[in-house]
């Protein structure tokens, strides 16, 4: 495939309109309409998993890609309106595998899981979609060829999307190419090869860090998880004691967690409540440094952070995460409740789901943090952390 000359060709119907048009506009009379690209792909010089063609709308990139890779081509897939997307994936996937790849493209929303594909937005139907394309992939034949790559989201949502499709590309060991009139997507995307039809053009390039997500961490009122209950994965209730954080992105509320005093008898600290990453910002690791973030706050307080998690991609990331500390294995709750206080937070629990229990051992916040945040418990975290670092 080193080089290979694309040529389309098709006739002209001279009608009056094409003639008043030719005449209007001086241009040559002409039978048919001939073009033609002369494509040098040396895609067999070194191994890759992603490639991006892109250009201007017109430039050939669609008929390039139609012509090197005709049976790759993407197509649209038949969506079944009485069933969930969970039931439209192969059907030698189990649940736990159908999981992992929708939560690594950056759907993670399990009441989403069960919906029909008709349902969802248009940035998680791309996701969706990309997740079906992936799992019906052929191991070891051509790659993935997807016209018209994000041209149908927000650039919000293509551009955090396309990092976390690179992301999943990379660990399955898949190939990618996708074709799209956006310039925007390289950065997030890290292709490992650029062709540009309209230039004619062919550039491997080296992969680089996607562009940094600056966050803005505020402390809000309870009334803030309006925005974000709807996609909690367990229930919509919060407790309005809770200690509510949310994480800004170019002024755009992206990420929401909470946290309460935990009342243990023995170690009394905090626990986080809810956390919550809308749909158009997952897949990039948000909500996991929300997290990591505000337990590092809570901590500085001088009061051990614990956590109860559910949701398979964050039970993951605490286990093999340093900041975290597993205190109990994923399993049921069935404890023996013996004091008062013990049968009160049983109501806080789940028995009938499978749990991971962890504890927060990572950096601790500065006191000019805790103090912006938290500045009610500003004067004890500054007495504690100075006889911490004693």
């Amino acid at each position: 495939m080193a080089h290979t000359r694309v040529a389309v060709s098709s006739a002209v119907q001279r009608t009056p309109r094409v003639l008043q048009m030719e005449g209007l506009f001086a241009v040559p009379p002409s039978a048919r309409v001939d073009l033609a690209w002369d494509v040098a792909l040396p895609l067999e010089e070194k191994p890759w998993a992603i490639g991006l063609i892109v250009g201007a709308s017109g430039s050939g990139k669609s008929t390039v890609a139609k012509a090197l890779w005709p049976a790759a081509m993407a197509k649209e897939f038949t969506w079944d309106a009485t069933k969930s997307v969970l039931d439209a994936f192969p059907a030698a996937m189990g649940v736990k595998e159908i999981v992992d790849l929708l939560s690594s493209v950056g759907f993670s929303d399990p009441p989403s899981w069960v919906r029909p594909f008709q349902v969802l937005s248009t940035g998680e139907q791309f996701r969706v979609g990309m997740a079906r394309r992936l799992a019906e992939h052929v191991a070891g034949g051509d790659p993935i060829v997807v016209d018209e790559f994000t041209s149908v989201v927000d650039r919000t949502v293509a551009q955090i999307g396309s990092a976390a499709i690179a992301r999943t590309i990379r660990k399955r060991t898949q190939q990618l190419i996708a074709v799209t009139c956006h310039e925007d997507v390289e950065a997030w995307l890290q292709p490992d090869w650029i062709y540009r039809p309209g230039l004619n053009t062919f550039d491997w390039r080296a992969l680089q860090r996607p562009p940094a997500l600056e966050l803005r961490l505020a402390r809000v009122h309870h009334r803030a998880w309006t925005l974000f209950r709807h996609h909690h994965y367990l229930d919509t209730d919060l407790n309005t004691s809770a200690v509510c954080f949310v994480a800004f992105w170019q002024d755009r509320p992206v990420a929401f967690v909470a946290a309460l005093s935990f009342p243990h008898p023995i170690r009394p600290g905090w626990r986080l409540h809810r956390l919550v990453c809308l749909p158009d910002f997952q897949g990039v690791g948000i909500g996991v440094a929300l997290a990591d973030s505000v337990s590092a706050i809570l901590r500085a307080t001088g009061r051990p952070v614990f956590r109860v998690a559910a949701h398979p991609a964050v039970v993951a990331h605490c286990a093999r995460s340093t900041a975290w500390k597993t205190t109990r294995a994923p399993g049921f709750v069935n404890p023996v409740w013996k004091t008062s206080v013990e049968k009160t937070l049983k109501r806080s629990l789940s028995r009938t789901r499978l749990t991971a229990g962890f504890e927060y051992v990572g950096p601790i916040a500065p006191v000019a943090q805790v103090a912006a945040l938290l500045p009610e418990w500003a004067a004890r975290s500054e007495a504690w952390q100075t006889r911490h670092a004693k």
